[in-house]
């Protein structure tokens, strides 16, 4: 039987299993508060009730004095959480007295499932089997091209399927791009879609360019379970859906073996950062690790999508030290952000990801560079800005397409810059 035969069988298997969700999660009179720690004293109070409450949703991890954490607080733990930050002396601000209002404002215009007669487009997001559809159909249309590649298995049974590109008709040096990892980062595997749109059909030369130079290997969604999830319970779920005492998943970003678990992540279950038992305990993690080294040698260029903050970010996570190769990532750093600019002017920042953002251990990216010998490995923290509120994670449906095209823009540069130092060689 054929890979694309054979999944589509188990493709629909799991639709049919997953015929019966559990009911949606809302957000109704839930407040956002954005607290900012100025010492180690507040900070450590935070980092007790993430650690410690249910009911409160941190966007943003505990780590560093003087970074601003947003806090998602159910009505009910609104007096309790008022009372810990006055006595800690922690300064805070209510940025959204109902979530849910603030959330329904947005407009994700996600398509209807399976509507006949559509074609695919980048005006709307798409729950996965719609995707998958499109990427089987991507391979049939076009052999010799694109070949259907399942990057691994979910703990439901699903695959993460991508495909893999070949413009040339030969293998070349190989870029490998992941994104969905966190499940409610929907833009990320939407403007993976669109990528791998613009590689086989773009006329603009420099984006021909990239997909005849390249062999490219494009998984928009690595953690499926969660992204279905967001679509029929809970749009604000991050982690994978893996059971863990009372509590559900671990973060896929945090559960790579590359000094898994030393810092910026927890070790509770019902935690958003909860990295997992052990390194790897995620079907999901493990199963793609394992499809990137059978890779090995072929990766010369890694890039993760996530979304939010508008960030490009490199190596590494767990430790402020940088690569021994730093003075060439600044370089691509430059040239890629330079590039992001300049069809709409949107800002990106960013640099090593433990001090730019936050301390992070056992991200793929990190784990792609620091096991694979993948040289450059760059995660995309894409739009809005950091700025935004909740609505961070629902970036409008209209802004798919901007914020796609300025995306690749950034790519084609970094692949040439990539290219200039000698990576691809």
């Amino acid at each position: 039987m054929s890979l694309t035969k054979s999944l589509l069988l188990a493709l629909l298997a799991v639709v049919a299993l997953a015929g019966v969700s559990a009911e949606r999660a809302r957000y109704d009179n839930y407040r956002l508060y954005k607290a900012n720690a100025e010492n180690a004293e507040q900070l450590a109070v935070l980092k007790q009730l993430e650690s410690s409450s249910d009911s409160i949703l941190f966007l943003d991890g505990v780590h560093i004095v003087g970074a601003d954490v947003k806090m998602v607080v159910a009505p009910h733990k609104v007096p309790d959480l008022l009372e810990i930050l006055g006595k800690a002396e922690i300064k805070y601000l209510l940025q959204s007295s109902d979530v849910q209002k603030t959330m329904d404002e947005i407009d994700e215009k996600v398509a209807m499932k399976g509507r006949a007669g559509e074609a695919y487009n980048w005006a709307q997001y798409y729950e996965l089997d719609d995707t998958y559809a499109w990427l089987q159909t991507l391979a049939i249309e076009n052999p010799g091209v694109v070949t259907l590649i399942e990057g691994g298995k979910t703990y439901q049974g699903r695959s993460i399927l991508g495909v893999k590109i070949t413009k040339s008709g030969k293998e070349k040096p190989g870029i490998f791009l992941e994104a969905g990892i966190h499940a409610r980062e929907w833009i990320a595997p939407a403007a993976a879609t669109y990528i791998i749109n613009q590689l086989l059909t773009s006329e603009v030369e420099a984006v021909k360019q990239l997909a005849e130079n390249y062999t490219w290997y494009v998984l928009p969604h690595a953690n499926p379970d969660g992204y279905v999830y967001t679509h029929t319970t809970d749009r604000m779920w991050r982690k994978t859906r893996t059971p863990y005492q009372s509590c559900f998943g671990a973060d896929p970003n945090r559960n790579w073996a590359f000094h898994w678990n030393e810092v910026g992540a927890s070790s509770n279950p019902c935690s958003d950062t909860y990295a997992g038992p052990s390194a790897f305990s995620e079907i999901e993690t493990l199963s793609l690790s394992n499809y990137l080294a059978s890779l090995k040698g072929k990766i010369q260029l890694y890039i993760s999508l996530h979304a939010y903050s508008q960030y490009l970010l490199y190596p590494y996570g767990h430790t402020g030290d940088l690569p021994d190769n730093v003075a060439d990532f600044r370089k691509v750093y430059d040239v890629s952000i330079a590039a992001v600019n300049k069809r709409y002017g949107t800002t990106y920042t960013g640099g090593n990801i433990y001090d730019a953002i936050y301390p992070a251990a056992g991200a793929s990216v990190d784990w792609a560079y620091g096991t694979q010998d993948v040289r450059m490995a760059f995660c995309y923290e894409l739009r809005p800005s950091s700025n935004s509120l909740i609505t961070g994670f629902k970036l409008p449906a209209a802004q798919i397409v901007p914020a796609s095209e300025e995306l690749l823009d950034s790519i084609v540069a970094m692949a040439a810059e990539v290219n200039n130092l000698g990576y691809f060689n």
